[in-house]
């Protein structure tokens, strides 16, 4: 019965043997006896559709974002919303103390009902004296006084309009409410804190849309273009691929490093992406369809790139041409030298010298 002999402590036994060298020396079995290797050291290759273009990375944000802070002075008496929470746009987040504004809008008020008032009854003198001057009963001296009277008592008015308004506004600020629908990413302030002018309370985002920011070589800006699609992987989602899109192209290169900075946007009606998640990926500039292995199936430090195949049970070394090259899959295209469904051996496997007979072991 052939003897088995595991991979792991031939290649380990020769590599101490070639200390040195790059490579370690290829692995070989006394004759009749196979090397047994196990599922992790081989690849199959395959057909798929692979993709290159400019490498990416960058933290994901969000398109809309706003920071709301207090426009009036006052204490905190409720708050409404928590971080993480949901919110429509115009939802209430909190309420400050508006007594002495509401004060001064109620005597605002008060003011404008006298100013109208006195108004109207400058504006019924006037045509009363009109009345009495084409009459001649009075002087066009006491014409033009009851005019003046309405004039002034008009500028009053308006001057009532305006703090009528003015307090208004004011005492709508008070109620701090969303810009617009999101998500609260930050609490700053609790119930019976004093705020002034400026003081950020909330911190709502809107995560249906994200964006990534990213650079790229100035090399590679003739292959860029807004709606070009953008691939990417993030943390926390292992294997899930994502795309987006370029909405915009910096016009100028950063002097000091080269590159081009881009903007991409992200769908994500979702909302399964968060802002903050660092993204990896590239612009899909080309594609091709055809036979692929990963980049460890691969040997390039000779003249000519190699693969090393199992067929028969045994090892033989592959010439082989290349094509596109996917950095985001991590995968090659081969062009010619091996078929669909052939079984190639990986990394430190490709140590095992050509003609030795193996055997794959596991699933």
């Amino acid at each position: 019965m052939t003897s088995r002999i595991r991979i792991g402590a031939l290649l380990a036994a020769f590599a101490v043997l070639s200390q040195g060298c790059r490579k370690p020396a290829p692995a070989t079995a006394p004759a009749g006896q196979a090397i047994e290797l196990g599922h992790e050291n081989v690849t199959i290759a395959q057909t798929a559709d692979l993709k290159s273009g400019p490498t990416i990375s960058g933290a994901l944000t969000a398109e809309r974002q706003a920071t709301i802070r207090a426009e009036v002075n006052g204490t905190v008496l409720e708050v409404h919303a928590e971080q993480g929470q949901p919110v429509v746009s115009g939802a209430r987040l909190a309420r400050l103390d508006d007594t002495g504004i509401r004060d001064a809008y109620e005597s605002a008020r008060s003011l404008k009902r006298s100013a109208d008032q006195a108004a109207d009854l400058a504006q019924r003198n006037l045509d009363r004296s009109k009345s009495l001057h084409d009459a001649g009963a009075i002087s066009a001296r006491d014409l033009e006084q009851a005019t003046w009277t309405l004039t002034n008592t008009q500028g009053q008015q308006a001057d009532a309009e305006a703090r009528v308004a003015s307090t208004e506004r004011q005492l709508r600020k008070t109620e701090v409410r969303a810009p617009f629908a999101g998500i609260v990413s930050e609490r700053k302030v609790n119930i019976g804190d004093d705020v002034t002018p400026g003081t950020a309370l909330f911190t709502v985002v809107d995560l249906g849309s994200l964006r990534l920011e990213a650079s790229v070589p100035s090399e590679q800006l003739v292959l860029l273009k807004v709606g070009s699609t953008v691939e990417f992987t993030v943390d926390g989602f292992k294997g899930k691929l994502f795309t987006g899109r370029i909405s915009r192209i910096n016009p100028t290169v950063d002097p000091s490093t080269r590159q081009v900075r881009i903007t991409v946007t992200v769908p994500n009606d979702a909302g399964r992406l968060a802002a903050g998640l660092f993204a990896q990926g590239r612009v899909a500039t080309a594609s091709q369809s055809g036979i692929s292995v990963p980049f460890t199936a691969l040997d390039e430090r000779g003249i000519a790139p190699l693969v090393y195949r199992l067929r028969g049970g045994k090892v033989e070394k592959v010439a082989v041409t290349l094509g596109v090259r996917d950095e985001l899959a991590e995968r090659i295209q081969i062009t010619s030298g091996v078929s669909a469904g052939d079984t190639l051996l990986l990394g430190s496997a490709q140590g095992i010298s050509e003609g030795s007979t193996v055997r794959v072991v596991g699933e």
